[in-house]
């Protein structure tokens, strides 16, 4: 049986700023748990329902037997689905462009279910790297990580001064950037090498960040569509999609 001071200092790691002081976050559901204890993540506790223990016996040496109501205090889902799990943040690391690859780089995606979706989108394509700017949504924010089904336990990622870092790649290293004014991008040659930058979800790519794009590139709207843009996400992996295609 949990006590309240446990259930409260789960709940709590649905919040940035204690996930961060705590150097913990959630993970939720049978198959994202799973991914975890797959990969190179510190798996904390695993709180579970009976018959997912008894599904899953031997897997980790700290599960807690739970029941629905405790799961249900616990999770940040509409319906919580088996076993929800503590892991430690990872050790900080940094990303280096090393050629031939392809990055992704996001400047300011605010939406956690796009981010999700996106860290998942990188895996698809066998992109592995993602360099985040400093505002980019938190990746440890539950809505990320369940949005991502397991794929960030695949993929890298740091946050940092998004502009320093693009700045101080190595000379005529290709930049994609997903611009309105860019080139038709079913029209353009792409290298499987270099860094494709993905904006904000209203407010695109910033004006610093642009000054860096070598090849603005753009999917073209068809018909007599009056969208000014696609949903982030989804621009993402019809951009992945081209730059994988041949």
């Amino acid at each position: 049986m949990l006590s309240k001071n446990q259930i409260k200092d789960i709940r709590l790691l649905h919040v940035s700023k204690y996930r961060k002081r705590e150097q913990y976050f959630i993970a939720e559901g049978p198959t994202i748990v799973d991914e975890f204890i797959s990969s190179e993540y510190e798996i904390d506790k695993i709180f579970a329902l009976e018959s997912w223990i008894n599904n899953n016996k031997g897997v980790h040496k700290n599960i807690v037997h739970i029941t629905p109501r405790e799961l249900q205090s616990i999770s940040l889902l509409k319906t919580p689905n088996q076993v929800l799990a503590t892991v430690k943040y990872p050790e900080k690391r940094k990303i280096n462009f090393k050629s031939p690859e392809l990055i992704l780089a996001l400047d300011t995606i605010q939406d956690p279910g796009n981010l999700g979706t996106i860290i998942r989108i990188a895996d698809w394509f066998g992109i592995k790297k993602l360099v985040c700017s400093l505002e980019t949504a938190d990746a440890y924010n539950p809505k990320v990580v369940q949005a991502s089904m397991g794929a960030i336990t695949r993929v890298q990622f740091v946050y940092t001064n998004l502009q320093e870092w693009l700045s101080k790649l190595p000379q005529n290293t290709n930049i994609y950037g997903a611009l309105l004014d860019g080139e038709n991008i079913y029209k353009t040659k792409l290298e499987s090498n270099g860094v494709i930058v993905i904006g904000n979800e209203g407010n695109g790519i910033s004006k610093e960040i642009q000054n860096l794009v070598s090849h603005k590139i753009k999917i073209p709207a068809y018909g007599d569509s009056l969208m000014e843009s696609l949903n982030a996400a989804v621009a993402t992996a019809i951009i992945c999609n081209e730059f994988r295609r041949f």
